[in-house]
Parts: C-alpha cells; sequence; structure tokens
C-alpha cells in the first residue's frame, strides 16, 4: 500500500461515520499533508478495492468512505438522518446472492448492500 492511501487509511480510523474524498482531501491538507484531491480518490479505490474501507453512495449518488471496523464481508444499517451506521453479517443475504446468480447463469459474483433507515435515538428524538 503507497504512503498516501496509508495516510488517507489513517484518516478515515480517527473519523467519525462516513466521509467523502472531499472532506478527507480538506482534513488533510489543514492538517499540513502535501496530498492532491486525484490522489486521495486514488488512495480510496485502493483501500476499497482491499476491502479496508466501506463504500455507500448517498442519496445524491455521492460516494461516502469509512475504514471497516472488521475484516470480514459485512453489510450496513444506515441511519438516514444522522448517518450512524451498523456492520451485520448478512449469511441469508449470501445465499440469497449465489441463488440468483446461479439460477441466470453468473459466477465469480460480487455484491453490496446497504439497509437504510432510522435509529433508535433519532427516532426518540423525533418522538419528543
Amino acid at each position: 500500500m503507497s504512503r498516501s492511501a496509508e495516510a488517507v487509511h489513517e484518516t478515515l480510523r480517527h473519523s467519525e461515520g462516513f466521509r467523502s474524498a472531499q472532506d478527507i482531501f480538506t482534513e488533510m491538507r489543514a492538517d499540513g499533508a502535501k496530498i492532491g484531491l486525484t490522489t486521495v480518490y486514488r488512495a480510496l479505490q485502493a483501500l476499497s478495492d482491499d476491502g479496508r474501507v466501506d463504500v455507500l453512495r448517498t442519496d445524491d449518488g455521492e460516494s461516502v468512505y469509512r475504514a471497516c471496523a472488521t475484516g470480514d464481508h459485512h453489510h450496513h444499517l444506515v441511519c438516514r438522518h444522522c448517518g450512524h451506521t451498523v456492520e451485520v453479517a448478512g449469511p441469508d443475504v449470501e445465499r440469497w446472492a449465489e441463488r440468483v446468480a446461479a439460477q441466470n447463469g453468473f459466477t465469480e459474483i460480487t455484491h453490496t448492500v446497504e439497509v437504510f433507515g432510522t435509529c433508535n435515538s433519532c427516532t426518540a428524538s423525533a418522538e419528543r
């Protein structure tokens, strides 16, 4: 892994929740890093390919990133209000994806599953 990718990963490891590439770039530059936005994007892609960061698409299509809490394959529950995210295992999803792929003649499948909803804290705040 390149030094730039390690620096981006370190920034994400000390971040709360998901962050955009622009946010990561801005923070790193403010901390004195000599890094370009294109390098941040390349580093994020490499970290994603290695399974070291999670990537989500926001409702407006922007990719946001965070350091993985686990190296195992997982899915996410994401609060659409505050962004709180929980990593979850999904063996039923795995079996479903394999079955649907096989039924349609697909091999070497990959998938990403995010379930969006409202977390307990945001639900409680709305009820007040």
